[in-house]
């Protein structure tokens, strides 16, 4: 069931991505970081929780089958490094082998669905660097909305969607809610403003 259905505030504007169009991203994506990257050495791919994380899987397969040879994929829980959560002011003991696979020299790029303001990209740098020192850190997200508060950029881009501040962006992964699809989606209550 989608934020839509469960939440009478948000109603759908359009899908802006079908399972076949996400599919067909993600290996151009796939082939982008190769080329940047010179290959797939030394390569570490990261998913931010929740939806950065099958997006980072996904990635890692397809390199894996350009490269002919595995791609570790790691998963970065970034909860207690947000600074937009009052709840979160004691930073938390981080365990080396939380993220699941070795980052320190390594090139890692970064996975999250989707960019908005930066800051979880921001906490997602704290958090990382906690676990080790990569050698680079690049950005891959399946979908950049603009509206930045800080001068965080993605290198590897799925599609680039201008939005207003009252409009959400919605991915649907399989792994996660079951279905497959990128959905536009408007507060209800923000054309009575």
């Amino acid at each position: 069931m989608s934020e839509t259905e469960t939440n009478p505030g948000l109603r759908a504007k359009g899908r802006l991505m079908s399972a076949s169009e996400i599919e067909r991203t993600l290996v151009r994506l796939a082939h982008e970081i190769v080329e940047k990257s010179n290959g797939s050495e030394d390569l570490a791919l990261v998913g931010i929780k929740r939806r950065g994380v099958p997006l980072a899987e996904r990635l890692g397969k397809l390199i894996s089958g350009i490269e002919k040879h595995p791609v570790d994929t790691g998963v970065l829980d970034i909860q207690f490094y947000r600074d937009d959560l009052s709840t979160a002011d004691i930073r938390p003991v981080v365990t080396p082998g939380a993220i699941g696979i070795d980052i320190e020299g390594r090139d890692v790029v970064l996975c999250d669905d989707v960019l908005y303001t930066g800051r979880t990209i921001r906490a997602a740098l704290d958090a990382l660097f906690d676990h080790g020192r990569p050698r680079r850190v690049q950005l891959a997200v399946l979908i950049d909305r603009g509206h930045r508060e800080l001068p965080i950029e993605a290198r590897f881009v799925g599609r680039k969607v201008q939005t207003s501040d009252i409009e959400i962006i919605e991915v649907k992964f399989q792994e996660i809610d079951g279905m497959e699809k990128v959905l536009l989606v408007e507060r209800a209550d923000a054309g009575a403003a």
